[in-house]
């Protein structure tokens, strides 16, 4: 028989596990409370008839899954030729989230549920995982994101073209020539490419500028932008005057206030001298084709068959967000065909960057209806691109530099419009404050709490507005980066190393071998019909089949 002692002891441990089960259950049902999603539930809520019958039924999705998987397997083949051509697609500030809101709005303007949509982009054959922060900085900017995917370093914040021994500000450490990195646009001009840089902020601005510029801090953007007493040579200035910038076939986008002088018609800033002015003289001189564009109409005048070099400033600041729909500025898509017109007439083909860049503009406005606007309009330029280009000779890659605080929450019904409350049975999901709550959101930024403290009653409130405010748990003038990882998608010639998890600096330097330039032409190709070097199992089966004798004869020769 069990002591008294036992018995309390036995008592006690079936007590503990009672306590721990039921412990378990309630932080379960704290993580997951979906009583209002049940059947008879007191709220009687029942879902939209919007779903598909085929839908419910278990062989539709297996029908599905075996489709991709048959896809996969007899449509997706590595390419193993050298790229003739390199596009790279950055979505500034498109992370996840991004893409997956912009993917769900973009089919529901065009009439589904949109969760079942897909981004032309997202259907590349190939997809990775880059990791995005800076040497100094757990969450990283625009410039030394720029120097990762463009020059194959990682940088200080706020720096570009430039290793991290320059940290952000520091002119003198810039001017040692050892710190300078060297990008893709010198790899493919070093090549006989050609190149061009496309993006709707300023041409100066971080992204576009990790191209081409070596700079200790992304502000400096023309003379009058730098703080007294700083001597280093402005970005501007360096795109028209320096190498790689002054090589640079296609430059189109925004920022002519950067390269004209104060009192100039429009509003420059410069006090040194005229930059359009020296990049004409320049041209002349040379003897080289070339236009300067400042409006749409400019743009399409240009026959790309009798010019080399293209210069379009299309705003004095970053160009207009696409709702805004300025007609006398040429989309993302005009400029990107326009570029590819011209510099696929080389023979040794091209480097093109693409950046849709007011999608971070519209986040750290905590705007989320112009951010997934820019998306789609991000994306039809990559559709278009491709539709333009050889796929078997050129490389496409798309990405983002980081993300934003942006998120999808609550549990809303399938098909519900991505911009409003999240609701499920036609009833709205409420906080614990009861007040209701939208589907999109940002951690941080200019959509905060009331002065009283109080989180912002959504109800009424236009969300659908184009220049919506949406709300934010943390208030701060302008939202925030995130620093989680950002997808990378990518297609043509060895598009199949950009996959698994990577640091973003990889990305450049993949592409580089893939098209066997700058450190990408360091050492043999492991396959590929374009290489005629041999791999160790190629030099095996080749001494099996053939003999000693031959293959050093092979060895000799090569």
């Amino acid at each position: 028989m069990l002591g008294v002692r036992s018995l309390f002891t036995l008592l006690f441990l079936v007590q503990l596990v009672f306590l721990v089960q039921s412990g378990e259950r309630q932080d379960d049902e704290n993580m997951h409370d979906f009583s209002d999603f049940q059947v008879g539930a007191k709220s009687d809520r029942t879902a939209k008839s919007n779903i598909r019958a085929e839908e419910k039924e278990s062989e539709y999705w297996i029908k599905h899954a075996v489709h991709h998987v048959h896809h996969r397997v007899n449509c997706v083949k590595p390419n193993t030729k050298i790229a003739k051509n390199i596009i790279l697609f950055l979505g500034d500030g498109m992370g996840v989230s991004t893409q997956t809101a912009a993917r769900i709005y973009q089919g529901q303007l065009n009439g589904q549920n949109g969760e079942e949509n897909s981004l032309f982009f997202e259907t590349l054959p190939y997809s990775g995982v880059s990791k995005t922060y800076c040497v100094d900085a757990q969450v990283a900017d625009s410039a030394c994101t720029s120097t990762a995917y463009t020059n194959g370093v990682k940088a200080s914040i706020g720096t570009m073209g430039l290793n991290a021994k320059v940290s952000i500000g520091d002119c003198k450490a810039s001017k040692d020539s050892s710190t300078h990195t060297s990008s893709i646009v010198d790899w493919a001009i070093k090549a006989g490419k050609s190149t061009g840089v496309v993006t709707t902020t300023r041409i100066t601005h971080a992204s576009p500028g990790g191209n081409y510029a070596h700079i200790a801090s992304r502000d400096w953007e023309c003379d009058t932008d730098r703080p007294k007493g700083v001597d280093c040579e402005d970005i501007a200035s360096q795109l028209i005057n320096q190498y790689p910038g002054n090589k640079i076939n296609v430059l189109l986008g925004g920022g002519r206030s950067k390269f004209t002088l104060q009192g100039n018609v429009g509003g420059g800033q410069r006090l040194d001298k005229d930059l359009l002015k020296s990049y004409a003289d320049m041209r002349t001189k040379a003897k080289e084709s070339y236009s300067i564009a400042k409006t749409v109409w400019d743009l399409e005048k240009v026959n790309a068959s009798n010019t080399d070099y293209l210069l379009g400033l299309f705003a004095e600041g970053h160009m207009n967000y696409k709702l805004e729909n300025h007609v006398y500025q040429p989309t993302l898509e005009e400029m990107t065909v326009k570029a590819i017109e011209i510099l696929s007439k080389n023979k040794n083909g091209f480097y093109l960057f693409v950046e849709g860049g007011k999608i971070d503009m519209a986040h750290h406005s905590s705007q989320a209806k112009k951010a997934l606007s820019e998306t789609i309009e991000f994306d039809n330029a990559i559709k278009r691109a491709y539709n333009m280009t050889k796929h078997d000779e050129t490389l496409i890659v798309v990405t983002a530099d980081h993300s934003h605080t942006f998120t999808m929450a609550g549990y809303p019904e399938r098909g519900t419009n991505i911009l409003a409350k999240a609701r499920y049975g036609g009833q709205d999901f409420q906080g614990e404050d009861k007040l209701p709550y939208l589907t999109l959101g940002y951690n941080n930024g200019p959509g905060g709490r009331t002065s009283e403290g109080q989180r912002r009653n959504v109800s009424g409130e236009k969300t659908d507005d184009d220049n919506y405010v949406f709300p934010s748990g943390i208030n701060l003038k302008s939202e925030t980066h995130g620093g989680e990882d950002v997808l990378v998608f990518a297609t043509g010639p060895w598009a199949h190393i950009l996959t698994g998890s990577f640091e973003q600096n990889f990305i450049p330097v993949a592409m580089s071998y893939a098209a066997r330039i700058g450190p990408g032409n360091q050492g043999p190709l492991v396959s590929g019909e374009s290489s005629l070097l041999l791999s160790g199992s190629q030099l095996q089966t080749l001494l099996m089949s053939l003999g000693m004798v031959v293959v050093c004869k092979l060895l000799k020769d090569t």
